[in-house]
């Protein structure tokens, strides 16, 4: 039995900060946020809009494109380090929200690898027969967690959902390969007490790194070569880090897909955000070998070789 994604679905809200917006109120400016992280604009959800309710609606949405009902679903994995409240968990709300009412919940914590861990755990209940459909969401509220007058980390992160049902798929397709990896040590340079706290040159030596390599990594495991690649999805954190991805599976500019500019990094909801965006505008094709991959605070990581289609 071979589990893939077959449904997919987003949301972000509709407030729009642009790099502009921040100049007004932090000592920083446009060019400055542009030339070192590829954002120009973030969405904010607003106080009336909890992880919860960005989760649900996305949820909806794959739902509908899998073609399946609420009640078909037998596990709820939702990624998130931005929880509506300690608990119960997000995915235990919108299990009651989508009227998933058959299903299993649980949250998963691996920060912006998170909808990785989702998707490579889901691939298990669904391969052994455990469930028929899986929905793994990845959605985050990083505006409540962020100083605002620290421009090193406020500038970089936005809110949004993404979420993808996983089932099966026909032989040769869905979840070829994967990867997932943590690092614990590096606590220290990526963490939440009140607000995000982060060291941006140890995360970026560590995500230039390890990105490459599990990129590598899950396509070999997978038994094809670079050059066999239609499509990257990394996780948007950083247009350096994700340029520095591309260049070490050398695929051209067109097959990376780059939403940063638009969301900044949405951590757990990046890499699904992504990937439905790209399936909307057509660049994802039936067959298609696309490699994901993510990393995120823990130190955590986790890479994913996938022939898309059902």
């Amino acid at each position: 039995m071979n589990a893939g994604v077959i449904g997919m679905g987003r949301y972000v809200p509709e407030k729009v900060v642009t790099n502009h917006d921040l100049e007004k109120v932090m000592d920083t400016s446009d060019e400055w946020i542009r030339s070192r992280t590829g954002i120009e604009e973030r969405r904010i959800a607003g106080d009336d809009i909890e992880t919860s309710d960005m989760g649900v609606e996305a949820a909806k949405k794959a739902i509908e494109q899998a073609g399946i009902s609420p009640e078909d679903i037998g596990l709820i994995l939702v990624a998130t380090v931005t929880p509506d409240y300690r608990f119960p968990s997000v995915a235990c709300m919108i299990q009651d929200q989508i009227g998933a009412k058959h299903a299993a919940a649980m949250d998963i914590s691996a920060a912006c690898a998170g909808f990785m861990y989702g998707l490579i755990t889901a691939k298990q209940f669904v391969e052994t027969g455990t469930y028929k459909y899986v929905l793994v969401v990845g959605v985050e509220k990083l505006s409540k967690i962020l100083d605002w007058n620290d421009r090193n980390t406020a500038v970089l992160f936005g809110d949004g959902a993404g979420a993808a049902v996983v089932g099966q798929v026909s032989e040769g397709r869905g979840i070829l390969s994967f990867e997932l990896g943590a690092d614990g040590s590096g606590l220290k340079h990526l963490y939440q007490e009140e607000f995000v706290k982060m060291n941006g040159r140890e995360v970026y030596k560590f995500a230039v790194r390890q990105m490459g390599e599990s990129c590598v990594n899950v396509i070999e495991k997978a038994g094809y070569q670079k050059e066999d690649v239609d499509f990257l999805l990394p996780h948007q954190a950083n247009i350096r880090i994700m340029e520095a991805a591309r260049e070490r599976l050398n695929l051209p500019k067109e097959k990376m897909s780059v939403t940063i500019n638009k969301y900044g990094n949405t951590s757990a909801a990046s890499i699904p955000l992504t990937f439905m965006e790209e399936i909307e505008a057509g660049n994802i094709k039936d067959d298609d070998l696309l490699v994901m991959v993510g990393f995120g605070g823990g130190l955590t990581w986790g890479a994913i070789a996938m022939r898309w289609g059902r």
